[in-house]
């Protein structure tokens, strides 16, 4: 997949406009910040404050953005960060360890994946149901890898506070 798309700033404003989406997540690991920012530019500004970056978080600070994703490259949030921090996890183990530090978390991958090849799920659905028993997952705790516009009632069956589309979205 090329680091930007065809009309991705109009397409991620129709989600956020249509309802579609709450927030989007920008991820861009490869690309310079003032790519990111040429993006950042071309969506309306009405939209930044639901607007999550994945990486070169002086322009979430700068744009008044949502949020910042913590990851292996970004570990910790701006200096003085006062916006929503989330991070993904890859384990229940994680899903403990950051919950209470970030306003938010992701476990993946829940399904097989839609947009990356022989990324299989990683959960069964019994160890999602004793989690949701032991708290470990809530309302705090999104599902993504796999998850589609048809499987959203079942993540939130499944006792997930919400969910995380990337490949769907973009087909």
């Amino acid at each position: 997949m090329p680091i930007f798309l065809d009309h991705e700033a109009e397409r991620m404003a129709a989600m956020l406009h249509d309802g579609k989406a709450d927030i989007i997540h920008i991820r861009k690991p490869e690309a310079e910040a003032d790519r990111v920012e040429w993006l950042l530019r071309a969506i309306p500004c009405e939209c930044y404050p639901r607007i999550v970056l994945h990486d070169h978080f002086e322009l979430a600070v700068r744009y008044g953005l949502y949020g910042v994703h913590l990851n292996s490259r970004n570990p910790q949030p701006p200096e003085g960060w006062r916006g929503s921090i989330s991070r993904s996890c890859h384990s229940l183990h994680e899903v403990e360890e950051w919950k209470g530090r970030c306003s938010y978390v992701s476990l993946s991958p829940i399904f097989d994946s839609v947009s990356k090849e022989g990324y299989k799920s990683a959960f069964k659905e019994e160890e999602i149901r004793e989690a949701v028993g032991k708290g470990i997952i809530d309302n705090k705790t999104y599902a993504l890898g796999g998850v589609t516009f048809k499987s959203l009632k079942k993540v939130e069956e499944m006792g997930f506070g919400g969910a995380m589309i990337l490949g769907d979205a973009w087909r």
